[in-house]
């Protein structure tokens, strides 16, 4: 691709995502600690770290099937995994970089889920630094509306245009929209994914659940596309069910930051 025309995307994207080039200091807007080393960026919510890695070590490269990159940004994760999909999502989409291996170990603190671990390559360090960056500047908003209390977690999630995480991590249509309902317990789940089918005309690309796709994690996901509105409308409807019947096992699920879908 033209460089200048890749570089004029990538200001849109950023754009649209309200991320300003000139500010890279991802500790500015959500209160990482600054560590003393140089492969950190940054952390978030979740207990979310962003990493870089210049130059991998030749003896790696083929072990971490980076292919011909040598540069690396990484994203590490306790809990999440979808949210930090979707920021990684955004942040290919507005830099010169590519989603190497989407990775969803089995890790429950904080939820019955999984937590994350994310490669992106780039040729140059400073565009994987400047992936990472903005994968921790907009996480916040993808945990809007993840939902949770003592007896599990709710998740939900929803783009008008996936692009190479989502394709690499759930396998959606590149450029299209997107949709995803998480519940744990599974018990959960699968009537949420029934409900999200149900509710609007779309087509379902993955389910998984504790003993199909997923780490063996108490939870079911379904992830769907479509149309822009009846995703939409699907994810929504799936929301507020789930609320109700988590809400039926403790406390009312609260949002962990602010719903955004």
């Amino acid at each position: 691709m033209d460089k200048d025309l890749l570089e004029k995307i990538m200001g849109q994207v950023s754009n649209e995502l309200g991320i300003d080039k000139k500010d890279t200091e991802c500790c500015s807007s959500n209160g990482c600690k600054r560590v003393d080393v140089t492969e950190f960026v940054g952390t978030a919510i979740g207990d979310t770290i962003g990493l870089v890695i210049a130059s991998v070590d030749p003896m790696l490269v083929d072990k971490l099937n980076l292919g011909k990159y040598k540069s690396i940004g990484i994203i590490g994760s306790r809990t999440g995994a979808g949210p930090q999909i979707m920021a990684v999502d955004d942040a290919v989409k507005a830099t010169n970089t590519e989603v190497i291996t989407v990775e969803l170990p089995r890790d429950t603190k904080g939820g019955a889920g999984h937590g994350c671990l994310i490669y992106i390559g780039a040729d140059d360090v400073s565009d994987a630094r400047r992936a990472v960056e903005i994968a921790l500047d907009v996480l916040p908003k993808y945990f809007g509306d993840v939902y949770s209390n003592d007896a599990g977690h709710l998740e939900f999630q929803y783009t008008a245009r996936a692009s190479y995480c989502l394709e690499k991590a759930f396998g959606t249509p590149n450029g299209k929209s997107f949709g995803m309902v998480i519940g744990g317990p599974a018990a959960i789940g699968t009537v949420l994914a029934d409900v999200a089918v149900k509710a609007a005309s779309v087509e379902v690309v993955g389910y998984a659940s504790p003993a199909q796709g997923t780490s063996f994690s108490n939870e079911v996901i379904l992830s769907f596309t479509g149309d822009s509105g009846a995703v939409r409308q699907a994810v929504k409807a799936a929301i507020e069910v789930g609320k109700k019947l988590l809400g039926a096992l403790g406390d009312e699920p609260k949002s962990t930051t602010s719903p955004y879908i």
